[in-house]
């Protein structure tokens, strides 16, 4: 039986009023979450200095967040579609500006990890939501491809202005003050959102299964870690028995989503080619480019002393080349081929990182500034029209739990490429042979490896820098080499499964 309360929230309508005014709303919480992923790497040597971090709490500041977020995407983005994905859109950027705040004034590294943890479950709200709510404002499909172009484009954006604005704040406030910057972009999401966006959700949800909330965030979390704890220290009983627990409760997440009426996630979903191709190919171009992205800014202020401001700054070209081709994406993979577009892109960003291996401390700007754009643009183009095919792929009452997955993928590949492009970084770095009295923390990190130098002898201080700078250089070089591979591998992958896919083909 079919009530009124049934019924869709909004009209389905082809050119719906209001459309690109809500898109710009909408964007502010992709500006959001950017911007606070790139202060990040920017303030980690300030944390550092202050929290004195062990080397493995570091690493666990840098991607708890995107555990916690991996976890609860496909949770989040199911909720959106039961409850209303606005609702949940702007109770999520409520908290993720309150949240903030508890980064801010963090005064442990267990008391950073907690906050950033927090922040993920606030953060897992908002990305499904705002490609969800774009999924059912433009009905038309170049319509749409344009508005996931802007979308895209404006995190990128997001990342050139975090380490902008977060250098300038650095240089004048603390560290914690990075993070108060999402209060005002907050405010104004919330407070305009709510007269402008329309709500929408499934008409006929089915309940939320608590079950499948449960298994899939313990399922993802056990076996990010177990992921993290091999790659740095190796296969010991507890790592085993985490990933087997890991894998035990997605196995059960998947049965259990097969045999319910209204599952969270329909995995029927990855029966369509595109749709499967599209998420491993996001997966796998995250993955082979986090460990870059997280110990780039550490590369620019501790290895060539540039100052937070100016590191800010050599990390622009990278925004810049994002956002001009994620604003020609769509119309790009029309005039040539989905997998063109896609596979073009990914073996772009593969030669750059190739090119980033041979980085050292005295490497001109221009090198790493044209690798950094060729790898924006790489970017640019690979994420704007997958996430397209991924919309495109589904009816839009189900387009909550298919960004999900979309997103997950994400940040699915940013937790994994921290903890397997860091670890590799870290372990390389832990290696160098430094001068008689060095304390033992100078090998954690090389934040710490600076700071032990600051109450030493001129001529030991300078030994410990020149050391403990090589080796983690030549991390660095590994972490790139391996990104190199992997993004080219997703490239060939790419080809393969996204042939004969088109953009224009939706419900």
């Amino acid at each position: 039986m079919t009530s009124t309360l049934r019924q869709p929230v909004e009209p389905e309508t082809e050119l719906r009023p209001g459309r690109w005014l809500a898109l710009a709303v909408l964007v502010l919480a992709v500006l959001l979450v950017a911007v606070d992923a790139t202060v990040l790497g920017l303030a980690t040597p300030y944390i550092s200095e202050d929290l004195h971090p062990s080397g493995t709490q570091l690493l666990w500041i840098g991607d708890v967040y995107s555990f916690v977020i991996a976890g609860l995407l496909v949770s989040m983005g199911s909720l959106g579609d039961r409850v209303g994905r606005k609702r949940v859109l702007l109770c999520g950027a409520a908290a993720f500006g309150a949240l903030s705040v508890l980064n801010a004034y963090a005064s442990t590294p267990g008391l950073m990890i907690l906050a950033r943890a927090l922040l993920g479950v606030a953060g897992a709200t908002l990305m499904p939501a705002t490609l969800a709510l774009i999924r059912n404002l433009f009905h038309d499909p170049r319509e749409r491809s344009l508005a996931i172009g802007i979308w895209g484009a404006t995190a990128s954006a997001g990342t050139a202005v975090g380490p902008i604005v977060g250098g300038f704040l650095l240089e004048h406030f603390w560290w914690g003050s990075v993070f108060l910057i999402n209060l005002p972009v907050m405010a104004v999401l919330v407070l305009v959102g709510i007269r402008t966006l329309p709500e929408s959700r499934d008409p006929d949800p089915g309940p939320w299964d608590l079950a499948s909330v449960l298994l899939s965030l313990v399922g993802m979390l056990a076996l990010v870690y177990a992921v993290k704890e091999a790659a740095t220290h190796g296969f010991g009983p507890l790592t085993l028995a985490t990933g087997l627990l890991g894998a035990a409760a997605l196995y059960g997440f998947v049965r259990r989503q097969l045999t319910l009426p209204a599952p969270l996630l329909d995995m029927r979903l990855f029966r369509h080619r595109g749709f499967s191709g599209a998420v491993l190919a996001d997966l796998l171009t995250v993955l082979g480019m986090s460990g870059l992205v997280f110990f780039l800014s550490q590369f620019l202020q501790l290895v060539q002393g540039r100052h937070p401001f100016e590191a800010g700054l050599a990390e622009l070209p990278a925004a810049v080349g994002a956002v001009a081709a994620g604003l020609i994406a769509g119309r790009a993979a029309r005039r040539f081929s989905v997998r063109a577009v896609v596979s073009g892109g990914l073996a772009a960003i593969g030669v750059s990182l190739a090119v980033l291996t041979t980085l050292d401390a005295t490497t001109g700007y221009p090198l790493l500034g044209v690798a950094l754009l060729v790898v924006g643009t790489g970017a640019g183009f690979s994420f704007t029209v997958t996430s397209d095919v991924i919309l495109s792929s589904v009816d839009k009452n189900r387009a909550g739990a298919a960004s999900a997955v979309s997103e997950t993928a994400y940040e699915l590949g940013a937790a994994l490429g921290i903890a397997l492009l860091g670890s590799i970084v870290t372990a390389a770095y832990r290696d160098f042979v430094a001068p008689p009295g060095t304390p033992e923390s100078a090998h954690e990190s090389l934040g710490a490896a600076v700071e032990a130098s600051a109450g030493m002898p001129a001529p030991t201080s300078e030994a410990l820098l020149e050391a403990a700078r090589q080796s983690f250089v030549h991390g660095l070089h590994l972490a790139s080499g391996a990104g190199a591979a992997v993004l080219l591998t997703a490239s060939a992958a790419a080809w393969l499964l996204l042939r004969n896919q088109r953009l224009d083909r939706g419900f």
